[in-house]
This record gives C-alpha cells, structure tokens and sequence, in this order.
C-alpha cells in the first residue's frame, strides 16, 4: 500500500543489521523522531542487535487521540501499521527471526506497535508498550487473533496518565494475555507521561534476553 508514511525513511542504531543475530523496531510517539526513540535505544542496546525505527510524516503517526474511532485516524492509522510491518520485514530479510525481535514504542509509538502486534499475533523475543494501548473508541477483540505463543510483554504506564486511561491499559494487558503473551503490567503512581529507570531497566534486560543464548 502506499500512504503519508510509506516515503519516510528507515532510521537505524546499534549493530549493522547485516551484521546482527537480533533486532528491535522502536515506533516514536506524537511530535517525536524516529532519531529520538533511537537514543532510547542506545541506552538499553547491546551487541548483535540492530534498531529500526521508522519515522512518520509531519511527526504523528494520526491525527487524533489513539481512543478515537479507528476511521477518524485513517489514511494515517493504517499507513502506520504498514510502516511498522514493514520495519519488521527489513529485519526479517536480514535473517533476523521474529523470535529474536522485539517491537516496541512509547506513546503514539506504543499504541501503533501494539495494535500492529495484536492484529496478527506471532510468536516475537518480546513487545514493549510504554505509556500506551490498544487503538479505538473501544477495544474490539474481534480485531485480534493469532498466538503470541509466551511472548514477553512488557506495558508500563502511569496511573495518572494524561493521555492514557489506566482502563484502556487493563484492556491492553488482557488482550495480549488472551492472545498467549506473558505479560508483566507495571502501573507507576503520579509518574505522569515518561518513561522511568526501572522500565528503561526491563526494556535493557528483554533486549539483552534476544541473544542471551548466542
């Protein structure tokens, strides 16, 4: 398909992809860079795993809030979820499998990557939703299938949240349960919107699980 995000560029850290036995795709948030996530990355990587991160046009993946009806948020939602995937598929052409692939983002990000997971859920070396959830005015589950088949996920979020009802969180964490994945849900008081140490600390120890046993 093509749409607002399909010529924007394919951000990359860490090891040379060619090069890596592992990688992650990193999704920014609203008003951020592809560039700016990939600092995150920088903080939690190690050797052998490549970062992608795919940039969105103007800076926002949609154009209203993630808990809007999914059609208000085309073409963009959809090229997003396109963008995502196709970040995926780099790594996959790479000889990167998706059981050493981590998909993650934070906020906008975070809503995009796991909406793209759920959609089709596999089996991946872990999913990483900071400050963010499913996408919709409600969370329809007829929207999800697949197996996660014991994917670690990692969703962290405020509990004071601006952006982000902490019940919108619920619901993330239980799809993603329903779907087979191994979800750890950390809920930080008055934290507001960030990313703390301690889900920096999770994020480093999930991508260093991706070649723990090289």
């Amino acid at each position: 398909m093509t749409g607002p995000h399909q010529d924007q560029p394919l951000e990359r850290a860490g090891t040379d992809l060619g090069e890596a036995s592992a990688a992650m795709v990193l999704v920014h948030g609203r008003g951020a860079t592809a560039r700016g996530i990939l600092d995150l990355a920088r903080q939690v990587g190690v050797d052998g795993v490549a970062a992608l991160a795919p940039q969105a046009a103007g800076n926002e993946w949609y154009p209203n809030s993630f808990l809007a009806p999914v059609e208000s948020n085309q073409p963009g939602l959809r090229s997003g979820l396109q963008a995502v995937g196709d970040a995926v598929e780099v790594a996959r052409a790479a000889g990167i499998p998706h059981e050493r692939l981590l998909v993650g983002g934070f906020s906008q990000g975070a809503c995009l990557a796991t909406e793209w997971v759920a959609r089709d859920a596999d089996r991946f070396g872990a999913v990483v939703a900071l400050s963010g959830g499913l996408i919709g005015d409600a969370v329809e589950r007829r929207r999800y299938d697949g197996d996660l088949d014991g994917t670690p996920v990692f969703i962290g979020c405020s509990d004071r949240d601006p952006h982000i009802p902490l019940e919108r969180v619920h619901e993330t964490a239980r799809v993603f349960e329903a779907l087979g994945g191994d979800v750890d849900e950390r809920i930080y008081e008055g934290m507001g919107h960030g990313v703390n140490q301690e889900e920096l600390d999770v994020l480093a120890d999930l991508v260093a699980g991706l070649v723990r046993d090289d």
